[in-house]
């Protein structure tokens, strides 16, 4: 599967085939599994065959692994959690203040600037608000927008953080007038202000919550949903994470301990992170939460909350089991870009449009053909790693091989442009965080905030077009 074959626009039939099946049927993993299958068809091998090698290829992949052992860990860290009553001593503080729907709201996406992870952030959010959305009203594909809109679209506005820090080493890697990390970096941080979709989305994602600004598309009609009838997911949906009988807010709190057992974890989870990141210029995310599980399990143990390994076990497992649907998703995600690479679907996309890139359309293409890719792929990192090789020789060369604004712009379409891709895209991991963070169905996910996307897409391309 690793052989790149030249397909031309047929490259892109399994992709379409997956977003056909997935809007129609609402079922993600079938539509998946569908686009995988015709894939491997075209690659010339038997269904059967082709497809098992490719699960064993890509599932076998270091990044695949460490995702799952993640969303794993975070699994039992949630369930230590719950066990603990510290999840449900906060909420019922924060309940006490008497949040309304609007300061529900507003709680959730201010979250998302202290969890700065795009694979913690709404799985930990989740947890933490969705009793709290519920007891407010709002609906579970409401949540789900929230959490995606400030996960990948806040780390990528951040300098310290692994996106910051791929990027300037792409920078670094293109030559050019840049020679060292410090000037990538100061590439990077100039690029921010000009990063126009991150920054669009978390101020519309804050005026939707505020109420200042109208639901439209999908997303109203689930708000008159929950608001008629009080059904949080629409009939029939089928939640990345098993919710069902799920009592947090209610939950017996008996020596819960919002220091020992909240903020702890949190902080070694979060200081393990960043400690190794100034230390090593690399972040131990999995280490960080193998830290924080066996600190809760061995303080739930003292604290008696847990009588015995066998229990301990029962608990670890049962969070293991909340987050399969949400591991699924992933595994077939990771198996269709695999697919969608081999037969060359992103080399097509950026040889078509290569002959329109002038300076007056370079920044505002540069986001669209990135936006494009990361939303077929399902990757902005890798749509990183296809488009700053094309796009920053060009604004080089334009710029008469210095660092102008010109170079910044560019930088930041491509930045942008690859947020979209994980924030729109059913294959995105981010997006299927996200809605296993809020417990909705992944399909009602996507649809109901892709109209947002897209409008923050146009206005983001008209910017580029106007600078």
């Amino acid at each position: 599967m690793e052989q790149t074959m030249d397909w031309g626009i047929w490259s892109l039939i399994p992709l379409a085939v997956a977003l056909i099946i997935a809007f129609t049927t609402k079922s993600a993993a079938f539509a998946l599994l569908a686009g995988v299958v015709v894939g491997v068809v075209m690659l010339g091998t038997n269904p059967a065959q082709g497809t098992s090698q490719l699960f064993q290829t890509t599932l076998g992949n270091g990044d695949f692994i460490k995702i799952t052992l993640i969303i794993c860990l975070i699994g039992m860290l949630f369930s230590l959690l719950k066990r603990s009553g510290a999840i449900a001593l906060f909420a019922n503080r924060l309940a006490r203040k008497g949040q309304s729907q609007r300061r529900t709201a507003v709680t959730t996406w201010g979250m998302g600037f202290f969890i700065l992870d795009d694979y913690f952030s709404p799985l930990m959010t989740g947890a933490v608000m969705r009793p709290l959305t519920d007891k407010a009203n709002i609906p579970r594909e409401k949540l789900a927008f929230i959490l995606d809109s400030t996960t990948a679209s806040v780390c990528i506005l951040v300098p310290f953080t692994a996106w910051a820090a791929y990027i300037v080493a792409l920078i670094i890697a293109q030559g050019g007038p840049v020679e060292s990390t410090a000037e990538a970096m100061d590439i990077y941080i100039n690029a921010i202000p000009y990063n126009f979709y991150p920054i669009l989305l978390v101020l519309f994602t804050l005026l939707i919550c505020l109420k200042l600004l109208p639901d439209f598309g999908p997303m109203k009609k689930a708000e008159h949903r929950a608001k008629t009838t009080g059904a949080l997911l629409r009939e029939g949906a089928t939640p990345l994470i098993d919710t069902e009988g799920e009592q947090i807010v209610s939950a017996q709190q008996g020596n819960a301990s919002l220091l020992w057992h909240l903020l702890v974890p949190v902080l070694l989870l979060f200081g393990t992170a960043i400690i190794s990141y100034v230390w090593v210029q690399k972040i131990y995310i999995v280490e960080a939460f193998m830290l924080a599980v066996s600190y809760l399990a061995i303080s739930l143990f003292v604290t008696k909350h847990i009588q015995s390994i066998d229990q301990l076990v029962h608990i670890c497992t049962e969070g293991m089991k909340a987050v399969i649907p949400a591991i699924l998703i992933i595994a077939l995600a990771y198996s269709i870009n695999a697919v969608t690479k081999s037969l060359g679907a992103a080399d097509y996309v950026i040889a078509v449009t290569s002959d329109f890139m002038t300076p007056g359309f370079l920044v505002a293409l540069t986001f669209l053909i990135t936006a494009f890719i990361s939303f077929c792929t399902g990757t902005s990192w890798g749509s990183y790693a296809l488009m700053i090789p094309i796009a920053l020789p060009l604004a080089y060369s334009f710029s008469g091989n210095d660092v102008t604004p010109l170079v910044y712009q560019t930088v930041a379409a491509v930045a942008g442009g690859g947020i979209f891709g994980d924030h729109a895209s059913p294959v995105s991991d981010t997006s299927v965080l996200s809605s296993a963070g809020a417990g909705s169905d992944h399909m009602d996910h996507v649809i109901t905030q892709l109209p947002y996307a897209l409008l923050i897409a146009l206005l983001t391309s008209l910017l580029y077009l106007a600078i």
